[in-house]
């Protein structure tokens, strides 16, 4: 689930950006006395002055607007927070100003000296330092205890090439989208550029557009020339370098499971109960405090919670995922201990007979996984309660947005004692929490597995890929990545098999690098570094992995309401309100057992645009707004969820240097799609216009909805919900035929293989109604029944 319009991950916020002028960027000029140059500049607020937190200017070749440039003269102006902590800034120089897959610019001033460092994001982590040719020389630069600025020449800074993923902007076209980051603390290591590591940006980001007119000069070659200035360095002492890892016990296991979230360790229980030896590897840390996890804020040390154990704190992973988030692929995903069930916010839905009767196969049906979701949900029963004193905390939201849904004639229900009512219905949010805390498949399905002698865990050690010989799998390589990681390869049984349950984009990655995938990514893996060791072009197992993506379309709304009150559970992070902090970790009551950032009431319901085909919707209203476009406190957001019934499918991709892309989105392909969307919030927007005293702040009042719809951009960093699904899909067409779209069969086994599985989201055919987390545990109860009566 996507949250934190705060922090800058909805698409409202991408979308004002460029499109209603939300990012305030004053256009100027101006002139440097000592270097003569005269940069085309952008301040950050409606008018330009001294005390502006970010300017950013540029000049350009005097051709630039015929011929696209490849470089540019620099000027960037940022504000201290604290001179004692003077944190840093950055550009984006990509084609929308987004943080990945873009060439960065990162800045700070540190003991008198401006030091700068090109990096590269593949992820919504700590950008990696930039391995193109990229080069930064100064012409001047002064700090001061408000400001540092930095004057510079940027060659080869309009084009990149990271480990052969490639991108590109065209001064020819006359206008740029840039992105500005900014981080008030988090810098260590300032002397030493490339081993330097910065905090979240917390003092501002955003994107604007630039256009170049007036940015070019016939003076530029002079100019240039000025340019003469690299600050020095002082790495001494600073570590880095490869990882450290052991070597793998020499141990034979029936299973190996790749990945412990949500569909890895259900599967991974199911088959050790059945009697096998199962390993269960994760490549990313402990997560919950249960099994050894010890990220936390300083108000939970002394205590064996972390922040992944207190639902107010779910929030965090947007603000600070070093050492969580994935690195390996351009979207947010959980690499952690639990994946997306330690990290995400909690909801916990039984899916409707529908998602899976219109999605899956037969074999699939709901009558076929009745009996596994009985199992889950007697596991993990969820809850809408989640205080131990049974009191919903904060409900101002809730009773604001229900009264109007109720004049309007929308049932409210139990969601999960009803999971079929999702047509007119809302109701209060279950999330899978108990007695305070984050239950879910890490204290239920991993608990029993960990208890027996059969099962083993590790963590912190990644898998490179399945061995195999045709479509026989004997074992995993493992990859070192992480200090402390195995190292080596691990075999299974005659009678085993290895099952990939990495996720979406890791599991497809999975594949690919063990030789199964479309003939034109297998061909990229082959030129990458694994190219020595890749298994043969005649042992390549052709199937369409990294079609069929689709995640659901997120379009968001935002009112106020004078009731409405907004909790800072961003504040909470560090200094939580002292009452709320004692009621937690005394007794579990309270709002902080409630996930960030107040979510409720959820709304359901059914569109039926004009292609006749129906469209399930869920509505996701929390307490927070976005406070680039509106300050008040009494602010909801609604997000729009389409699910089951969207025809748009895009497309996942592996980059030369291994890591995921999604190449082609899968939002509003289809205009029966976007028809059903601009129907649906019209719908909501008419069931809520009876409550006194809301206020629309999206869409604009101003405007109609197919104005703010249209208007949208559509991308995944603009409008994606982060549950991203069907990169190997299930299905009886096998994908190795002509016409066939399936990569596994109603086993999971991946066609062409003899006993390699695949168990997550990823086999998805179609998209659910609401969050996916309790329809994937389902999903891995089922294949496990499969995969065993397959053995039988």
């Amino acid at each position: 689930m996507k949250f934190l319009s705060r922090v800058g991950v909805t698409a409202l916020a991408a979308s004002l950006y460029l499109q209603h002028g939300v990012a305030q960027m004053a256009d100027g000029t101006y002139t440097d006395q000592a270097s003569g140059i005269k940069f085309k500049t952008w301040t950050q607020g409606a008018e330009a002055t001294e005390a502006s937190p970010f300017t950013f200017g540029l000049a350009l070749p005097s051709d630039a607007l015929t011929k696209n440039a490849n470089e540019y003269l620099g000027i960037l102006r940022c504000k201290i927070e604290d001179a004692a902590a003077p944190g840093w800034c950055g550009l984006s120089h990509g084609q929308a100003g987004q943080m990945t897959q873009a060439l960065l610019l990162v800045a700070w001033a540190s003991e008198g000296t401006v030091h700068t460092s090109f990096r590269y994001a593949t992820g919504y982590t700590l950008p990696d330092v930039y391995t193109g040719d990229a080069k930064l020389t100064q012409v001047s630069s002064n700090v001061t205890d408000t400001h540092f600025e930095l004057i510079y020449r940027c060659q080869n800074c309009f084009s990149w090439n990271q480990d052969g993923t490639t991108g590109s902007v065209e001064t020819t076209q006359g206008f740029l989208v840039l992105g500005h980051a900014a981080g008030s603390s988090g810098l260590e290591n300032p002397a030493c550029p490339d081993r330097a590591t910065f905090g979240f940006h917390d003092a501002g980001f955003g994107q604007w557009g630039a256009p170049l007119e007036g940015a070019t000069s016939e003076s530029y070659a002079e100019w240039a020339e000025l340019a003469t200035t690299t600050p020095e360095i002082d790495c001494e002492g600073i570590g880095g370098g490869d990882a450290e890892c052991t070597p793998a016990p020499e141990k034979v296991y029936d299973y190996i499971v790749v990945g412990g979230g949500a569909g890895g360790i259900p599967v991974a229980d199911k088959l050790s109960a059945a009697g096998h030896s199962v390993l269960l590897i994760e490549k990313g840390p402990p997560s919950s405090g249960r099994w050894g996890g010890t990220m936390k804020p300083k108000w939970l040390e002394g205590t064996n919670l972390t922040r992944f154990d207190v639902p107010g704190l779910c929030n965090q992973i947007w603000v600070d995922s070093a050492g969580i988030a994935c690195t390996d692929t351009d979207q947010m995903a959980g690499c952690v201990l639990g994946g997306g069930t330690a990290v995400n916010a909690g909801l916990w839905w039984k899916p409707p007979a529908s998602d899976w009767d219109y999605n899956f196969p037969a074999g699939w049906k709901s009558k076929d996984v009745e009996a596994a979701a009985k199992r889950v949900f007697d596991r993990i029963p969820g809850t809408f309660k989640p205080s131990a004193d049974g009191v919903l905390y904060r409900r101002e939201g809730f009773d604001v947005l229900s009264s109007g849904l109720a004049k309007s004639g929308y049932k409210e229900v139990v969601a999960n004692e009803s999971p079929n009512e999702k047509n007119g219905a809302f109701a209060h949010t279950h999330f899978m929490f108990r007695y305070g805390e984050r239950d879910g498949p890490l204290a239920t399905y991993l608990v029993s597995a960990n208890n027996r002698d059969n099962f083993d865990l590790w963590t912190g050690s990644a898998v490179r890929r399945a061995i195999r010989t045709g479509g026989k799998v004997t074992g995993v390589e493992l990859e070192c990545l992480r200090d402390g990681g195995y190292s080596g390869e691990v075999k299974i049984s005659a009678k085993g098999g290895v099952i990939f349950s990495a996720g979406t984009f890791g599991s497809a990655k999975l594949l690919m690098r063990s030789g199964i995938g479309p003939r034109d990514q297998l061909e990229i893996v082959a030129g990458s570094k694994d190219g020595e060791t890749f298994i043969s072009r005649d042992q390549w197992i052709d199937l369409p992995v990294g079609s069929n993506l689709i995640d659901h379309l997120n379009t968001d709304l935002i009112l106020t309401h004078p009731d409405v009150v907004f909790y800072d559970f961003y504040e909470a992070w560090t200094t939580p309100n002292d009452g709320d902090k004692e009621r937690y970790l005394n007794n579990r009551t309270g709002i902080l057992t409630q996930a960030a950032p107040n979510i409720g009431p959820m709304v359901w319901e059914e569109v039926t645009p004009s292609d006749g085909i129906p469209r399930q919707f869920q509505w996701t209203a929390r307490v927070e707004g976005d406070t680039r476009i509106t300050t008040s406190p009494h602010a909801m957001t609604l997000s729009q969820y389409l699910g089951r019934g969207v025809v748009s499918r895009g497309r996942m991709t592996i980059t030369p240097g291994l890591a995921t892309a999604v190449s082609e989105h899968p939002y509003l392909h289809n205009a029966g799609d976007k028809e059903a969307v601009i129907a649906g919030i019209k719908k909501l927007q008419a069931a809520l216009n009876v409550i006194p005293n809301i206020t629309w702040v999206l869409p604009p009042p101003t405007g109609t909805v197919e104005d703010y719809v249209n208007g949208l951009p559509v991308s995944p960093s603009a409008r994606r919900s982060n549950h991203w699904m069907g990169t190997a899909k299930l299905g009886t067409d096998d994908g190795r035929e002509a016409g066939g779209t399936a990569v596994v069969d109603l086993d999971t086994k991946v066609y062409g293989t003899d006993n390699l599985f695949v168990v997550d989201a990823s086999i998805f055919p179609g998209m659910s109604t609401g969050n996916p987390s309790g329809m994937i545990v389902i999903a891995a109860e089922r294949a496990a029944e499969r995969i065993l009566a397959r053995k039988a």
